[in-house]
């Protein structure tokens, strides 16, 4: 996913985003384990997706946090 999409998410719609990439890195992973896993480089992929959304979450914290001092 592109950060510019991740951009124009609100926190709660990241929140339930990250939910399912970790859902789904956790499910890559278990097929990995057992030899079921066609497509390799999706593992790289949803992780750097869900680096996206934390790193994006943290800056608009710091944007809230900023904001009210």
């Amino acid at each position: 996913m592109e950060a510019a999409k991740i951009r124009e998410m609100d926190i709660s719609e990241l929140q339930k985003k990250l939910s399912e990439y970790r859902e789904e890195l956790f499910n890559l992973r278990f097929q990995h384990s057992i030899g079921q896993l066609k497509n390799t480089a999706r593992i790289p992929q949803v992780k750097k997706s869900i680096a996206r959304i934390l790193t994006i979450m943290r800056e608009k914290q710091l944007e809230l946090e900023n904001g009210r001092s």
